[in-house]
């Protein structure tokens, strides 16, 4: 039933469809389970068909619908279906698929919101449109019945879309003004219904003017702005919630008669023992009773390389057991376990980060009720002065509160924030977080990870000459039978180079060890571990080669730096920031990626709770942290520091928790990044201040009634574009 996997497997839906040919459901009349996948590989409208087309094939499976914004599957099967099963089927066909706990989940409404501003937006913008065609007759003189037909056909245009367009405002300011409070949307919101009544008003009572033209620019241009900061803060889904989805819900407990029965990890207790096959992630903390494999643990520790486990070493759930059967003893599940801390750890670095608010949410707290007091005044005062002319005192009302509606207020951020995030993703960085170049002009200390951040995360051979073609021969022959990385460097590495694998018999291996076999005269070959091979192991990423009863010879890797690198750290240090390298690899491979990039504070051994104490023992010290990590186990140090860069080969929970994704393979746009920060929050201040000169000449304007409400719109309006204009000066930044 396994299928290659391809570079896009889901574009090999044809394919798949072959290999599960024949296997179709065939319904027994039993009420349906749902199963639901996690499926971090999925990216296109092809993995949607490959998955769903795939699943659909099997026994028992009844339906399979992929939401593409969750990567999420859900599956609807016979009651005997196992979603573990369905995850290690897509996997084996080149789908990476993790079983979820449906009961956990919930969906998210951050997308529908979005897409819900974003329709009012065109519906608002395509009223605007035409209303302002059909005010365009007024304006060209259109009198008596000709005028109160275009303002009636405005009206029947204008009224329903405002009743539904403006519903973010009307909801938010009826939610502030229940508990006796004010915010931005309740000038916002009486700004357009007052437009809109006055409008109305004008139009009975055949006046020559009506308003509801302005009243649908109000709506338009704030919530233009509404969709735009809406999404550069949106958060597609909590790094804890992905951190979550990976606990593995079931596992294989042993019956003291020895057979296995599963269950959930829930009803665990400490002493059982559980059952984990090769290929399957590792429910419980726990001691391995039996059993011998390799495990890749870069969830916890950034190891890139596979680690030995065998009787009395320990595990930790969420770790993935490659080689070999192991029972475990459970030491800790559930909540107890060191994956769930981790998801705990990003759940409270992300609380805190919410604390932060932005420059227009500060200013809106003094500007929201001198707004109202300021719109009461002036028609208390024009009521007086024009002898009790509410038509007249309540036009300048309206025209106060349109032209101090803080529409420029609301796009001062956003508006720098979207021409940032442009140009940072022509330079190959994508801005997730409304508020993060504001964080990022604030740096003054960079804290990199190593494995897969600074370097590539893949080992190569680096002392191929020092060995004898014989022995390249025989040890591409022994690498073949293993698909351990570093055998595969060997295969590539000695293959590239045009040899040819020795004739080699009764190959073995032996898990967490290496492979044995018979050369052709007879002498035992041995390929893995120092330790295995009875040799001295070197302090730096190797395995060894044995021959006979000749001394093991050792075949040393490297990891070689990520593109820009080097550039990067060398201009972050020119701008004058510290630079610190924080790892959980071993001492000598830190302090040799330290060396070659020039940097003098590096740590090693780092679990991702000393990651973060050691972000926040910066922070301590004044320092404002940039954290650039790539893997699962800096997800909470990313979520901790004041501002976080992940690549794009990072891990999804690790890209969702970070402020900005680095789209490219170089490091070198991140010092660039900074610089950009610093001119973009510059930009956010002109803002402000342009948005304050406005308000100091056109609410006096307003004030003494020069200005109507379509003035006042059209002047808001200028205020807004004006905002836009600096804030798209960033494109010419270099």
């Amino acid at each position: 039933m396994a299928a290659p996997v391809s570079a896009c497997p889901a574009c090999d839906a044809a394919h798949i469809a072959e290999d599960t040919a024949g296997k179709g459901y065939r319904g027994n009349g039993q009420e349906a389970q749902r199963i639901m996948l996690s499926l971090p590989t999925a990216h296109c409208a092809a993995c949607i068909v490959g998955v769903e087309g795939s699943l659909q094939q099997l026994d028992g499976v009844r339906s399979a619908r992929v939401n593409l914004t969750l990567k999420r599957a859900t599956i609807e099967a016979d009651p005997g279906v196992e979603p573990q099963k369905l995850a290690e089927f897509l996997t084996s066909i080149g789908y990476e698929a993790y079983e979820l706990d449906a009961g956990a989940l919930s969906t998210t409404a951050t997308e529908k919101s979005s897409r819900d501003i974003l329709m009012r937006v065109g519906v608002a913008g395509f009223g605007m449109m035409n209303v302002m065609i059909l005010s365009i007759a007024v304006w060209s003189g259109a009198a008596d019945a000709t005028r109160d037909l275009f303002h009636w056909v405005s009206a029947a245009i204008s009224l329903p879309i405002i009743a539904f367009s403006s519903q973010p405002f009307f909801k938010n300011a009826w939610a502030a003004l229940r508990v006796g409070r004010l915010n931005m949307d309740v000038p916002i919101s009486l700004a357009i219904l007052l437009a809109a009544v006055m409008s109305l008003y004008e139009t009975a009572m055949h006046g020559h003017h009506a308003y509801f033209d302005a009243a649908l620019s109000l709506t338009f241009f704030l919530l233009a702005g509404r969709y735009l900061d809406h999404r550069t803060r949106a958060v597609a889904r909590s790094a804890a919630e992905t951190l979550a989805a990976l606990e593995v819900p079931r596992a294989h407990r042993i019956k003291p008669d020895g057979t296995d029965e599963v269950v959930s990890v829930a009803e665990l207790k400490i002493g059982d023992v559980v059952r984990v096959v090769p290929g399957a992630r590792v429910p419980v903390d726990g001691m391995v009773e039996d059993g011998e494999s390799e495990i890749d643990r870069s969830l916890l520790t950034g190891e890139s390389l596979p680690v030995f486990a065998g009787p009395g070493h320990m595990l930790n759930a969420g770790e993935v057991n490659l080689t070999g059967p192991l029972t475990v003893r459970v030491a800790a599940a559930g909540k107890d376990t060191a994956l769930h801390r981790m998801a705990d750890l990003v759940a409270l670095a992300e609380t805190a980060r919410n604390k932060y608010t932005s420059l227009a949410d500060k200013a809106a707290k003094i500007y929201a009720p001198a707004v109202h007091l300021l719109a009461l005044a002036a028609f208390a005062v024009w009521m007086v002065i024009s002898g009790w002319d509410v038509r007249l005192s309540l036009n300048i009302a309206v025209a106060v509160l349109i032209i101090t509606c803080p529409c420029a207020l609301g796009l001062a951020v956003p508006a720098v924030t979207t021409a940032a995030s442009g140009k940072l993703f022509r330079q190959g960085m994508l801005l997730k977080s409304a508020t993060a170049t504001e964080r990022l002009a604030d740096v003054t200390h960079v804290v990199f990870d190593k494995t897969g951040t600074l370097t590539e995360g893949k080992p190569v051979l680096d002392n191929m000459g020092d060995h004898t073609d014989e022995d390249l021969a025989l040890a591409l022959a022994l690498a073949q039978g293993s698909s351990h990385p570093l055998a595969q460097t060997i295969v590539t590495a000695t293959t590239a180079a045009g040899l040819r694998a020795a004739r080699i018999s009764e190959v073995k291996e032996t898990p967490g060890h290496g492979i044995s076999a018979l050369a052709e005269d007879g002498q035992d070959l041995r390929l893995g571990r120092a330790e295995w091979l009875g040799a001295r192991g070197l302090d730096r990423t190797a395995t060894y080669l044995k021959i006979g009863k000749r001394p093991a010879v050792a075949f040393t890797f490297t990891d070689n730096l990520r593109d820009g690198a080097a550039e990067a750290v060398a201009d972050l240090k020119a701008q004058g920031l510290n630079v610190t390298l924080i790892s959980g690899d071993a001492p000598a491979a830190v302090q040799d990626v330290a060396f070659r990039l020039g940097i003098e504070d590096y740590r090693a051994g780092m679990l991702p709770e000393d990651k973060v104490a050691a972000i926040e023992a910066l922070a301590s010290a004044g320092q404002r942290v940039l954290m650039v990590g790539d893997g699962l186990n800096d997800t909470a140090a990313l979520a901790a520091a004041h501002v976080s860069i992940s690549p794009a080969t990072a891990l999804e929970a690790t890209r969702v928790v970070s402020d900005i994704v680095l789209l490219g393979r170089s490091l070198a746009p991140i010092a660039g990044a900074v610089t950009l920060s610093r001119s973009a929050t510059k930009r956010i201040k002109e803002n402000f201040a342009i948005a304050a000169a406005y308000n100091a000449i056109a609410i006096p304007i307003a004030l003494v009634g020069l200005a109507t409400p379509l003035a006042a719109a059209l002047a808001m309006s200028f205020s807004s574009i004006t905002v836009s204009l600096n804030a798209l000066r960033l494109r010419g930044f270099r």
